[in-house]
């Protein structure tokens, strides 16, 4: 699965040696594939066929480049390389297609085709269902028929029902749920694997993926629900205290539970302190939290002033919590700080790359900067070994995604989604006023994202990073996150169009399916061992099938009412 073949053969009286490096690695090294000796011998190599190659094929007694070359292989193929003299008795390069390949994307195809199946089945057909058969309509021939004159008993009988049947009025938002349901969603068929494709995987170093997206949106939405829920815990008048002690309570259990049951399985063998992981994602939701909870407990209790003309009156939403304002520059300007001016044993001020092999291997053990320079003095081995950058940069050095430095970042992006809870408080009632200040903000943070990365992936002053957090990073999800909201705002919770199923329903239970198919989500039913790992069929299925197996429990846990909440 994602590789071809391809088979060398050398024409020419000298021997060649070929060299390769990704499109994607940043300034890599070239790294040796095969050896050919001269007079028509040959040689064949598995090659990559996520990304772009550049092949360079050079003499072994010379130093001279004969041929180079940019291609991307395609699943499954068999491909030849001659190299040979051209007719100006020049050394060239010329290749042909010895057997065809697959269509990696077929599988995707069809499951997409499946889904959208299954969605006309369960939302579209309900649709139409309410909109000919609809209860006004029978209570319509019920109560108004000749039968039932106005005074009569089954007059009042079927008033009576009909009163009971009006649906109240929802009071939760249900975008929230359906926002967090879906981030988990993809999470969880990320975490099965994504199918085996690459963009369903977090990026090597710089760049972004479907993966990459995720746990923003659930930081983004975290920041959104404090302000809701503790908007809801001052109406109820809630004391400070008794606001510490859950946010404190709520915050040590996740840590408890990342640390304790996530970053270590059964199939690991006996635990171990020498390599078990201190950062995880459940640490750093818990920590975030806390920090917003805090911002909003100390900072954040402020009624709402009664209109008047005031010159902030159209930014009241921002003016009035000007201490967090403030708390939130200082930390960013100490991320900036550290980042850009600590200096590391061995490497360069501000060095954002994933040493190995990158930047001309000149700086092969500062993976992470200082990011991960911190990290690695404050946990040593009691951090992530295998980041995603470890394959294509030939990394030695651990980094954890997860670490202190990006810790930072999460909470500035944390905070965007208290900005996205306080419009909804601000202005509520007003649905054009709330959608038009969550464009303004995507197209704020959109534009700053793309000056800071200069729209490019590699070449940016701060690169768009999953791994560090950056912030560039930051932003550009942060765009993403209002806009995903602004629609699902729109569209469940103004005009009511979609009810949020399923997302929803894991949405409401996030605590239990997170921790669940992380603890259970190696074992069957959730997963099995495959049979048939070339292709991407049965990858896909497994990963569907995980993820749908925890939207169900979620669905039915849902029916019984039954939440897991800490």
């Amino acid at each position: 699965m994602d590789q071809a073949v391809v088979t060398f053969h050398n024409k020419l009286s000298e021997g060649v040696d070929v060299y390769y490096t990704s499109d994607y690695c940043y300034k890599c090294l070239y790294q040796p594939l095969v050896s050919i000796k001269n007079s028509n011998n040959n040689a064949s190599a598995v090659v990559s066929t996520k990304f772009t190659l550049t092949i360079q094929v050079e003499a072994q007694a010379r130093n001279a480049t004969l041929c180079r070359w940019s291609e991307t292989y395609e699943e499954g193929g068999h491909y030849s390389v001659w190299i040979h003299l051209s007719d100006s008795f020049s050394p060239t390069c010329s290749y042909s297609l010895d057997k065809s390949p697959r269509i990696p994307y077929l599988p995707l195809v069809v499951a997409a085709l499946l889904l959208a199946l299954i969605t006309l089945l369960f939302v579209v057909a309900p649709f139409i269902y309410r909109r000919h058969c609809t209860t006004k309509f029978i209570k319509t021939i019920c109560c108004q028929g000749p039968q039932y004159p106005e005074d009569s008993d089954e007059a009042y009988v079927c008033e009576a029902e009909d009163a009971r049947n009006v649906k109240p009025k929802h009071t939760r938002l249900r975008s929230l749920d359906t926002f967090r349901g879906f981030a988990l969603t993809v999470m969880v068929f990320v975490n099965y694997g994504g199918g085996g494709y690459w963009f369903f995987q977090h990026a090597p170093w710089n760049g972004l993926t479907v993966a990459d997206l995720v746990m923003p949106w659930f930081v983004f939405i975290i920041g959104t629900s404090v302000v809701l829920a503790f908007k809801s815990m001052q109406r109820k008048n809630v004391g400070r205290v008794q606001m510490l002690r859950k946010l404190t309570w709520r915050t040590v259990v996740l840590i408890l539970l990342g640390f304790c049951f996530l970053n270590y399985s059964p199939r690991d063998g006996p635990l171990s302190w020498s390599w078990l992981r201190i950062p995880g994602v459940l640490q750093r939701l818990g920590f975030t939290y806390f920090v917003l909870s805090l911002m909003q407990t100390f900072w954040g209790r402020k009624e709402i002033p009664v209109k008047g003309h005031h010159w902030w009156n159209p930014v009241q939403d921002v003016v009035l919590y000007w201490p967090e304002w403030l708390f939130i520059i200082l930390l960013e300007t100490i991320w900036l700080c550290i980042t850009f001016l600590m200096p590391i044993p061995n490497c360069p001020k501000g060095y954002l790359g994933a040493g190995g092999i990158g930047d001309n291997g000149a700086y092969p053990n500062c993976t992470g900067g200082a990011a991960g320079y911190i990290d690695r003095v404050m946990f040593g081995d009691n951090m992530y070994r295998y980041p995603t950058c470890r394959e294509m940069y030939q990394t030695t050095q651990p980094f954890d995604p997860e670490g202190i430095l990006g810790t930072i970042n999460s909470i500035v992006m944390g905070f965007m989604g208290m900005q996205a809870g306080k419009i909804m408080i601000f202005f509520k009632g007003a649905n054009k006023h709330i959608l038009a200040r969550f464009l303004v903000w995507a197209v704020i943070l959109g534009i700053s994202a793309a000056i800071l990365s200069k729209c490019t992936r590699d070449e940016g002053f701060i690169p768009v990073n999953k791994n560090l957090w950056s912030l560039s990073y930051v932003m550009c999800m942060g765009c993403f996150s209002f806009l995903l909201l602004a629609g699902m705002y729109f569209v469940m919770d103004i005009k009511e169009w979609w009810g949020g199923q399923p997302f929803k329903y894991p949405g409401m239970n996030s605590i239990l399916v997170y921790v669940g198919h992380s603890l259970l989500g190696f074992y069957f039913p959730f997963s099995w061992e495959m049979r048939f790992q070339e292709s991407h069929w049965e990858w896909l299925f497994q990963g569907l099938w995980g993820t749908s197996l925890w939207v169900l429990i979620a669905y039915l846990l849902y029916r019984k009412k039954l939440f897991l909440k800490i």
